[in-house]
């Protein structure tokens, strides 16, 4: 018997076997991806992306050149996805998902919204398709940044930037949504459901800088509410009291900040007793 030849011939079927299982070496990327998503006001703003590293390279006017179309990343297109309409640099972009391209400059960047995602490099960009263009000052760092970054920064309820970081340079893209609209829909839809919605519409009014007097009535409303389910909500008038002082109606939110003092010593919450106590004393000067 061929004991060689079927040695070989079982090694062979071993091989189809379980070639899938020992023919596959997973091996770190060179340029990892990653993921970073961010709610601004009521707007999902999700990047994806891959990074790569320096490496003891020179980045910007040199592996990436000054004035020639960049895909900001590495690998495939890195890709912003909003989840409403928003306004970058002031310029209004529908809701939906763009490869971000740019153009680096010494001192300023050429930004870039386009439609087509699915591209890896700048060989398939087509300026036809940019659904946004806006130009951007670059900041030149001390410090330097090894791997690519790109995450939003300064996030507040209508607005963040889009900050894309390396090497030594970090350029900043203004990011806007509204809010107002969705936020005035909600109200008026919910006025009647708790006093909850009443106490929220009268801080977004007061956070925004909207009508305080219309801001004031629904926080009249929501404690009434409130009082009649019988609740020590000393929380609800410290932020009446807080909205008496922001009208300059001073004399008013020393009355009510001594309510919520009061209900907050029943209540045993100490914070709120040492805050309530401080606002009367500064406002008693006023």
């Amino acid at each position: 018997m061929n004991y060689s030849r079927i040695s070989l011939i079982a090694l062979l079927l071993l091989s189809v076997c379980f070639g899938n299982s020992f023919g596959q070496i997973v091996l770190p990327a060179p340029s990892p991806t990653a993921t970073f998503s961010q709610k601004v006001g009521l707007t999902d703003v999700t990047i994806n992306y891959s990074r790569p590293s320096k490496k003891g390279r020179t980045i910007f006017g040199d592996l990436v050149p000054y004035g020639k179309l960049w895909r900001t990343g590495a690998n495939m297109a890195t890709k912003l996805t909003f989840s409403d309409d928003v306004k970058i640099g002031g310029k209004d972009l529908p809701a939906g998902t763009y490869a971000l391209f740019t153009i680096p400059g010494e001192s300023e960047w050429t930004v870039i919204f386009n439609k087509n995602v699915n591209q890896g490099g700048t060989g398939d960009y087509k300026e036809s398709e940019d659904a946004l263009r806006i130009t951007v000052k670059s900041i030149k760092i001390p410090e330097n940044i090894e791997t690519l970054l790109l995450n939003l920064e300064d996030v507040k309820p209508t607005s963040a930037v889009i900050e894309l970081a390396w090497e030594s340079t970090i350029v900043h893209i203004p990011l806007e949504v509204n809010v107002d609209e969705q936020i005035m829909a909600s109200i008026k839809q919910s006025m009647t459901i708790s006093p909850n919605t009443y106490q929220q519409a009268a801080l977004y009014y007061q956070q925004s800088g909207k009508d305080l007097n219309q801001a004031l009535e629904w926080m009249n409303k929501a404690v009434q509410m409130y009082e009649a389910e019988g609740s020590n909500v000393f929380w609800v008038y410290r932020q009446k009291s807080l909205l008496q002082a922001d009208m300059k109606k001073y004399s008013d939110a020393i009355v009510t900040a001594k309510i919520s003092l009061e209900k907050a010593k029943e209540a045993k919450n100490d914070d709120y007793v040492k805050m309530n106590t401080e606002s009367i004393a500064e406002w008693s000067k006023k």
